[in-house]
């Protein structure tokens, strides 16, 4: 893995960020999960060859692009712990989120998380947020941390180094029925 492959993923994931943000505008009441597997961006089977590497030129992105536009970030671990999210202690207590006891590392929790857990200042982990968007790179599925009802959001950017990306954005339920008014 040279500088070039790492210059490139950032690119990648700017791109993806720029188009999440065009069609969702995150804000200080937002919270944008992330699901990241560093194997499947390196072009191996997710779980197998994590990178902190990798994670650390991911998270300075996600970090930069949070602090410009003022949202709050999540981590999902692996399912060795339970998918838990890392993210910083103003967020749990800016959404009243009930914290958990575990400190994620590569093999368990997974690259991602554990550089996060590392980089924020004042991380803990959370079992469970309901996010106003996310974006799952390398198909760790996120889906569970979503608000109710999600929309995919597609970006001209697919991929992250190896690894597919999906992104949704949610939205307020519908509810009603023929006589129901959506937008004035």
């Amino acid at each position: 893995m040279g500088k070039d492959f790492l210059s490139s993923i950032t690119s990648q994931l700017e791109q993806v960020l720029q188009d999440l943000l065009e069609v969702s505008p995150l804000t200080d009441r937002h919270i944008l999960v992330i699901g990241t597997s560093t194997s499947e961006v390196l072009g191996e089977q997710i779980g197998t060859n994590g990178s902190e590497e990798v994670a650390k030129v991911l998270f300075a992105v996600l970090d930069r692009f949070a602090r410009q536009h003022s949202f709050h970030l999540a981590f999902q671990c692996c399912e060795h712990l339970n998918r838990a999210l890392v993210i910083c202690e103003s967020t749990r207590e800016r959404f009243g989120l009930t914290a958990v006891q575990a400190i994620p590392v590569p093999h368990a929790g997974g690259a991602m998380a554990s550089f996060a857990h590392s980089a924020l200042p004042d991380a803990v982990l959370v079992e469970s947020i309901q996010a106003d968007a996310g974006i799952d790179i390398g198909d760790t599925l996120i889906g569970m941390h979503l608000k109710p009802v999600a929309v995919p959001v597609r970006s001209k950017q697919k991929q992250i180094g190896y690894a597919h990306v999906t992104m949704a954005k949610t939205r307020p339920k519908l509810i009603g029925g023929a006589r129901a008014v959506y937008s004035l």
